[in-house]
């Protein structure tokens, strides 16, 4: 997960600026959202394809300043509860978050071939909507603790 994003970052300015650094390396993002007051909570799931890049993104991001906005926020990284581009899918599929706008939606992308780093389409749900609603499914994950463990030696 990636942590303390300012509130006034969008899904598409956060991928702009994930994409200087590490384009076609990462293959799930979900900037999750306040629909309510159309700002980001301050944190993103990512999936990278391993972890040199992982590895890589800490060295060029983390403990530094976002570009935009003038805000004092530090970028930082930890481990969240799902892991794996499947598992996060998995769980996203058959949340109302897919009813959003779709600058609001998880987003998962080509890490090979000649379509690297773009968008791929969203697999569509597994159960009815009610049926997910049933099942706790209105945010994602958000709903559950995430694990807080960072990945880097915190000030």
């Amino acid at each position: 997960m990636i942590r303390n994003i300012p509130n006034k970052y969008t899904q598409p300015m956060l991928l702009e600026c994930i994409n200087e650094t590490h384009f076609g390396k990462f293959d799930f993002l979900y900037l999750r959202m306040d629909f309510k007051n159309k700002c980001n909570v301050g944190y993103a799931f990512i999936n990278f394809i391993n972890t040199e890049v992982v590895a890589s993104f800490v060295q060029q991001h983390v403990g530094k300043k976002w570009g935009r906005f003038n805000s004092d926020k530090i970028c930082s990284l930890s481990y969240a509860t799902i892991q794996g581009r499947r598992a996060l899918v998995d769980k996203f599929r058959n949340s109302i978050v897919m009813e959003e706008e779709p600058s609001y939606r998880p987003k998962i992308f080509y890490t090979t071939g000649p379509n690297l780093g773009l968008e791929e389409s969203f697999p569509g749900p597994t159960l009815s909507k009610e049926s997910a609603r049933g099942h706790g499914a209105a945010h994602g994950p958000a709903r559950r603790r995430v694990s807080s463990a960072p990945l880097h030696n915190e000030p």
